[in-house]
């Protein structure tokens, strides 16, 4: 095999994510053949990969992918933090190969949350620049008016300096307070940002939808796997074989 980036490899094979590797590595939590890896550090089979000093045992063949749509519910955070009794790996009811999150939901939000074993699916699912969609169901503390609908579908400053106003995002009024947002960035609290800044409050947030993949009947706190189909088109969308 010739030689990876070190993120990519561990990735392959479904050790964690690409982004999560990085932050072990730049912590010198892991040693390639006895030394403390750098970002970047290119890696092939037969060298010896520890984690906090432990040889970490990896399989020659990449795993079968496993993609998960979860349920999060409220109260749920999005960390895997063994020590953290709220977190995801706590809630979840799952007894097969470890899966990390395809991006977060913050504690007071909830909906659907995809998880996988695959590291190659997570950055092209959330960045901004490949436009693909996420759909929430947003519920405002007081009616949304119509220079505030407009607002949140154009752009909204949200004290982001270096990224400047939000994308344009698909927004529908469905009720006096209650609006269908689709947006194609996922800043930190970004939705709960952009109604501060409207003089709006979220009283209630819910992700359905992460590109064709709904949340539909899953019940909060359970999981279902995605179907062939499902997961044919998404991969098709990504550009993955």
């Amino acid at each position: 095999m010739a030689k990876v980036r070190l993120n990519k490899y561990l990735a392959q094979r479904g050790v964690c994510s690409r982004r999560e590797a990085d932050r072990w590595i730049a912590d010198g939590r892991i040693k390639i053949d006895g030394e403390v890896a750098i970002l970047g550090v290119p890696f092939e089979d037969g060298q010896r990969i520890e984690v906090d000093g432990k040889p970490l045992e990896l399989k020659a063949e990449r795993p079968k992918r496993i993609i998960l749509a979860y349920h999060k519910p409220v109260g749920v955070e999005s960390t895997q933090d063994p020590s953290n009794e709220r977190s995801i790996d706590h809630a979840i009811e799952w007894s097969g190969p470890r899966v990390f999150m395809i991006g977060r939901l913050d504690i007071a939000s909830e909906g659907l949350l995809l998880m996988t074993n695959d590291g190659d699916l997570v950055n092209p699912i959330l960045r901004s620049s490949e436009n693909h969609e996420k759909e929430y169901i947003v519920v405002f503390d007081k009616p949304i008016n119509d220079f505030q609908l407009k607002k949140l579908a154009t752009g909204v400053d949200i004290g982001d300096e270096q990224r400047g106003l939000t994308k344009k995002c698909g927004v529908d009024r469905i009720g006096a307070n209650r609006v269908k947002m689709r947006l194609t960035e996922g800043r930190n609290r970004q939705i709960r940002r952009m109604a501060e800044a409207l003089d709006l409050r979220v009283v209630r947030l819910k992700r359905i939808r992460v590109m064709n993949i709904e949340l539909g009947q899953i019940p909060k706190g359970e999981w279902r796997f995605l179907s062939k189909k499902e997961e044919l088109q998404m991969l098709e969308l990504l550009g993955i074989n």
